[in-house]
């Protein structure tokens, strides 16, 4: 299964910003719907595509490993 790490880079872009930063400002940011924002969020998975890892990975100025992971199981 391939977990995405959305809520970490939000929090850690947080901290490095020192403010708050929602979905919505993402969406806007990325041309990504707040929903499909919200279901990357979801920790049971959600399937998207390159583009919009392309579009989060330039958002957050980071690798795609540091946005996905392969896991073997599903954790809680």
């Amino acid at each position: 299964m391939i977990r995405f790490k959305l809520k970490e880079l939000i929090a850690l872009k947080e901290r490095e910003e020192g403010r708050r930063i929602g979905l919505q400002e993402i969406a806007d940011a990325t041309d990504i719907h707040r929903t499909t924002l919200s279901k990357l969020q979801n920790p049971n998975g959600y399937n998207t595509n390159t583009e919009n890892l392309d579009k989060l990975c330039t958002y957050f100025g980071c690798e795609l490993s540091d946005l996905a992971e392969h896991v073997t199981h599903a954790t809680k």
